[in-house]
């Protein structure tokens, strides 16, 4: 009985801080309707700064809690609001997460920098461990007391901010109608800034109480990870009902700490099914949601996509592969893997201009439904040994179908919900497959035969040998993943502009018109999702095959998220921000962090300031999500907005064709070096409007006489005018002097 109770405590310890920092996702998103996905890496930078405060500068717990809840907390909220979360009004579901996403990957990145992840740091308890407290039997130190005692009394307040508090009732109304709200004098931005600081501070303290409870070091990623769990939580109270958030939180707790007191000894996976635990949960609660009511109208959001016609989709994807094999030249043998990953990247990216772009809907995890492919291929497709080991074209199509099986099966919840919710779902089945799947590396029997799911933490994955087609030689493998991302490019434009393609778009613009249009919703989500993560499937048996060594490290959730955030920042409706996503991903950062780190190995006089803009690169390229905000269509969509300016001056183009080649003439005979090359051809084709204005401005500018603003959009996209009385009188046909006697 005393093993019962003790397990039974320390699962109502761990229950109270995920509900502690699940109160703080159900505050912000009740007052804002925006998920912050940085909610757990908030909790980790406070875990990390206590951590400074009380042990590496001796500081007196009670101060560094004052600094660290009192201070960092609320101000990180306060911050995060002013500069980005108002700026979210009128943006679509993706770009909200896209942005908490953002956050959340540059304060990991920018805790790796500041604390570095090779040295052991281990919190301690408030009052130490030796402060203990005995109740029937039960030892419980003085800290897991705390965090029971907290999270009861925040319990009973946020239930009593809620329902009986007049600041609860503005935070409410904040989210229901902002400008109703603007009327009764009250500043909605204030009020939703109040919340925003409070659920930081929440986050901050249940970092700063979990990572004792739990134990071992402080690590940036699993400790973001660890609080990510209280989603489960949160979702258990539907995002609204703090009572039954805490009532998930604890059942979540007590479910972890009986699953390790009382697992059998033969359980070798017990470890991993505790890890992901909270998300097999998540993903139970959103299976039993009910279903969520079809929306009557069109959704106003500020994002803007233009699908091209398939004919010029044709001609970019026959320039993008010439392109390629011409850069191919510049490279040596050592670059071109680079290449390679991050071509293959740019096709999982591929799966999210679907799903996404053209649908509506969301996948946090991509790259697990690569990881799912990647496995079916591994285990069916190879022949041979050693170096002459290959991989069969059945081996590929396994994969991509177990990817687009295992697709359709975690869209079960899109069948009913949509937006974050479904978000959720896929961010669940993600942390899954890392924590679970992916960590699997002991030998099962299953019908008289022995093998390991991912055998020895390490798959070495040969490359497809097709007739004479051998992609073992990289200039063919190459030449064949750029054809493969140009001809899924096409393909993706020509479905787009079909029949299909045009049902998807009525679904993501309104579901409740399409149903009404006799549109069989159920059946469009489960097809673009399988399609969608068959494609992402494909894209990650090319990467595999590009890496021909991969760990579960290729494929863990915040890679994932990163794509995903980049192909949003590229432009997520353009095939070309898949593009842009999977060369940033797969290859640019990396290129850009190694020459950093080859010039300091070159100039170690420079080895500090470089080590800094090797950081500053990493915790930027985190960020750059944040920008979204302010533009929801992505950065491509400015730059082809601008670039057909130019269609009234050709020329312009074709002398920015003759200099792309003079350029590639110099690097060819080495004038210019690989890294200049792709800078100056970059500076030259962005800011080409600008040198096409300032050489033919009669043309391309001419004289723009202002565009007048429609009628029915006066007062809303411009002021009213002076004289709108007698424009109105004019469009209606009324005399003036009539006018004046009516009046």
């Amino acid at each position: 009985m005393t093993t019962f109770l003790t397990y039974t405590a320390l699962g109502l310890v761990l229950g109270a801080v995920y509900a502690i920092a699940a109160s703080g996702l159900v505050l912000t998103y009740t007052t804002s309707g925006i998920f912050n996905f940085a909610h757990g890496a908030q909790a980790m930078v406070g875990a990390f700064t206590y951590y400074q405060f009380t042990v590496a500068w001796k500081l007196p717990a009670w101060a560094a809690l004052i600094m660290v809840v009192g201070l960092l907390g609320p101000a990180m909220g306060r911050l995060q609001h002013a500069f980005i979360m108002r700026g979210l009004r009128d943006t679509e579901q993706i770009t909200r997460i896209v942005v908490t996403v953002a956050i959340m990957l540059g304060l990991v990145a920018l805790a790796q920098w500041l604390w570095d992840p090779q040295e052991a740091r281990v919190p301690q308890m408030l009052f130490g461990v030796d402060r203990t407290i005995t109740f029937f039997g039960v030892t419980l130190r003085y800290h897991e007391v705390i965090c029971l005692f907290v999270a009861l009394a925040l319990a009973v307040g946020l239930r009593a901010l809620f329902v009986k508090s007049r600041l609860g009732v503005l935070m409410r109304a904040t989210v229901d109608d902002p400008d109703l709200l603007s009327l009764t004098s009250h500043d909605p931005d204030r009020v939703s800034a109040q919340a925003w600081m409070l659920g930081s501070t929440l986050a901050v303290l249940a970092g700063v109480l979990i990572t004792p409870v739990i134990g071992g070091p402080l690590e940036a990623n699993a400790l973001t990870l660890l609080v990510i769990d209280a989603f489960a939580a949160a979702l258990f109270g539907r995002l609204k009902s703090i009572p039954l958030t805490f009532l998930g939180a604890i059942v979540l707790g007590l479910m972890n700490s009986y699953l390790v007191g009382y697992a059998p000894a033969g359980w070798s996976w017990v470890g991993n099914l505790r890890q992901s635990l909270a998300m097999i949960v998540l993903f139970v609660i959103l299976l039993l949601f009910r279903n969520e009511r079809l929306r009557g109208a069109a959704t106003r959001s500020r994002e803007r996509y233009e699908v091209p016609p398939v004919r010029r989709a044709v001609m970019w994807g026959a320039v993008f592969v010439l392109a390629v094999m011409a850069f191919r030249q510049l490279i040596d043998a050592s670059s071109v893997g680079l290449l390679q990953l991050g071509i293959a990247f740019a096709v999982i990216a591929l799966s999210q201009t679907l799903l996404t772009g053209y649908a509506g809907e969301l996948n946090l995890a991509p790259l697990a439904f690569s990881a799912i492919a990647t496995i079916a291929a591994f285990h069916t497709g190879i022949h041979g040994e050693g170096l002459e080991a290959r991989l069969s074209l059945g081996g590929v199509v396994v994969g991509v179908i177990a990817a687009a099986v295992t697709g359709a099966i975690v869209a079960v919840p899109a069948l009913r919900l949509r937006g974050l919710y479904l978000a959720l779902a896929t961010l669940a089945f993600g942390v899954f497959v890392s924590s679970m799947i992916l960590r699997d590396i002991q030998e099962h029997t299953l019908f008289g035969r022995t093998f390991a799911i991912f055998p020895n933490g390490n798959l070495l994955f040969p490359r497809l040998a097709l007739g004479p087609v051998d992609l073992a030689d990289d200039d063919v493998f190459l030449l064949v993943s750029a054809a493969l991302f140009a001809g899924l490019g096409v393909g993706l434009v020509a479905l787009r502009n079909g029949g299909y393609g045009r049902r998807l778009a009525a679904m993501k613009d309104s579901p409740a018109a399409c149903a009404m249009l006799g549109q069989r919703l159920l059946w469009l989500k489960l097809s673009v999702f399988a399609i969608s993560t068959a494609i992402a499937g494909l894209g990650g048996i090319l990467m595999s095959m590009s890496l021909t060594s991969v760990t579960k490290d290729h494929f863990v959730f915040t890679v994932s998220l990163s794509l995903v955030m980049l192909a949003v920042v590229g432009g997520i409706g353009y095939v070309s921000g898949a593009l842009f996503s999977g060369l940033v991903a797969g290859a640019g950062l990396t290129a850009v962090v190694a020459l950093l780190n080859n010039a300091a190995t070159e100039r170690p006089e420079f080895d500090g300031a470089l080590g800094v803009v090797s950081h500053l690169v990493l915790v930027s390229a985190a960020l750059t999500g944040v920008g979204v905000a302010q533009n929801p269509s992505g950065i491509l969509h400015d730059v082809f907005a601008r670039h057909r300016t130019l269609a009234k001056a050709p020329e312009i183009r074709y002398g920015a064709i003759v200099a792309q080649c003079v350029l590639y003439a110099f690097a060819w005979s080495d004038v210019l070096g690989t890294t200049s090359f792709v800078v100056l051809s970059l500076i030259l084709w962005l800011c080409l409007p600008q040198i096409g204005a300032a050489l033919r401005p009669a043309k391309i500018l001419g004289d723009r006489p202002a565009r007048a603003t429609p009628p029915e959009l006066v007062g809303i996209d411009s002021d009213y005018p002076s004289d709108l009385a007698s424009r109105l009188d004019k469009r209606l046909g009324i005399e003036e002097g009539v006018a004046r006697v009516i009046a």
